[in-house]
């Protein structure tokens, strides 16, 4: 895939619809996601965010019940099309969950298990590499370093949560989701991961679902505010929050509802 900053769009969601059984979450929802910027998704708890973001890597095929319709493209193909292969889209497109979740193995073996089963590194010498670099975009090499052998789970949470996101660009994706990722964290470790997604966006596309509305103004270059399974409004970030359009976009980022 191309690595071109010219890509102005690196994904693009138009008329998705998303049941599960009976019931409707997302009606009809289309956005752009521009390449190589932070595209915030925010709402009240049970908008639609989390489903939507899952769409986006097919995550929700997992879920017996849920059906997707629409189209979802990256990089102008359609995600959705038979012939996908979804481990394949899956390493394109990263996710890193609210609670951090690392492999009960060492710190080392976290990050190396993505490049090992997907056949990315031809010798050890390269798969270090490849360690050492994620540990280090991620921000958390010069703390490890001299651990790699130490399980994954012995890390604080904030470091966990570093450890996922290593783990998530060693296999060198194109766009990394991000559902809440400093929500089980406390504000030094959240502080952290936000400066890792400023240094992260220069080489990779992100969408961070988050509750803080603080976190959407600190961190995204754009926004969407979603509301029942709809996008209310989406645009620049500056815009949204200080000359939003809706109404209903006022009072959920002036905390009438939420």
């Amino acid at each position: 895939m191309s690595d071109d900053k010219e890509i102005k769009n690196r994904m693009t969601v138009r008329r998705l619809n998303v049941y599960y059984g009976d019931k409707q979450a997302l009606f009809d929802v289309k956005l752009n996601i521009p390449n190589k910027n932070v595209t915030a998704l925010i709402g009240p708890s049970g908008c639609g965010k989390s489903t939507f973001l899952r769409c986006l890597n097919r995550m929700n095929d997992v879920i017996e019940e849920c059906k997707v319709e629409g189209k979802v493209t990256l990089d102008g193909e359609n995600i959705y099309r038979n012939s996908v292969d979804v481990v394949l889209l899956r390493q394109k497109i990263g996710m890193v969950f609210q609670k951090p979740n690392p492999f009960p193995k060492s710190i080392y073996d976290n990050v190396a298990y993505g490049p090992r089963i997907h056949g990315l590194t031809k010798s050890k010498s390269e798969l270090d590499e490849v360690v050492e670099k994620s540990l280090s975009r991620a921000g958390l090499w010069k703390e490890v370093k001299d651990r790699l052998n130490e399980m994954g789970t012995s890390l604080s949470g904030g470091q966990q949560q570093r450890l996922c996101i290593a783990r998530a660009i060693a296999v060198k994706p194109e766009v990394i989701l991000m559902d809440e990722p400093c929500s089980a964290l406390d504000p030094i470790a959240t502080a952290k991961i936000e400066e890792l997604i400023e240094e992260l966006k220069r080489k990779f596309t992100i969408v961070i679902v988050t509750h803080s509305m603080q976190q959407a103004a600190r961190v995204s270059d754009y926004t969407a505010f979603f509301h029942l399974g709809k996008i209310i409004e989406d645009g620049k970030t500056k815009k949204i929050f200080g000359e939003p359009k809706s109404k209903q976009t006022k009072d959920y980022i002036s905390g009438k509802f939420g």
